[in-house]
């Protein structure tokens, strides 16, 4: 794996769309070193995380002041906290198994959302993201090891 493909991979482990999910299928094409993907896909999809908990209130409110910023987060918010009922039922431990939930909008970033939304401490809240990620990862790589995505490589 080139240094290029692992910040390819990295970065889209990070981003909020694709995260873990997309990141895994696209390291596979790059590589069969699925534990490398793995690993790089883990960390990338974590690096948000922090940040995530610790300052979406100052700025969400901050950027809330611009009206289309506003309508943006509020869209996002109120989708947010209705996939995060099961946490809300759940503490962390549903916070854990909506993350490791492989499908879409119920990753990392969603789950720092519905924390922060739901009032969870730091310290209740990441370890649970952690697990999530760690779950969602392990069901991403084996299924994408299982259908083999080398065959998208040339």
């Amino acid at each position: 794996m080139t240094s290029a493909q692992f910040i390819q991979v990295l970065a889209a482990a990070a981003a909020p769309i694709s995260e873990l999910r997309g990141a895994i299928p696209l390291g596979l094409t790059f590589t069969d070193n699925w534990p490398l993907v793995f690993l790089i896909a883990f960390v990338g999809n974590l690096l948000p995380v922090p940040f995530l908990l610790l300052f979406l209130g100052p700025v969400t409110e901050l950027l809330s002041k611009i009206r289309v910023l506003e309508i943006i987060i509020n869209f996002i918010f109120r989708l947010s906290r209705r996939r995060g009922r099961i946490v809300e039922r759940y503490g962390a431990i549903g916070l854990a198994l909506f993350v490791a939930i492989p499908l879409p909008v119920t990753g990392a970033w969603t789950g720092s959302i519905v924390a922060f939304l739901l009032g969870m401490k730091f310290r209740k809240a990441f370890p649970a993201i952690v697990l999530g990620v760690l779950l969602a990862g392990i069901i991403v790589t084996s299924v994408a090891v299982i259908l083999d995505y080398s065959f998208f490589r040339d």
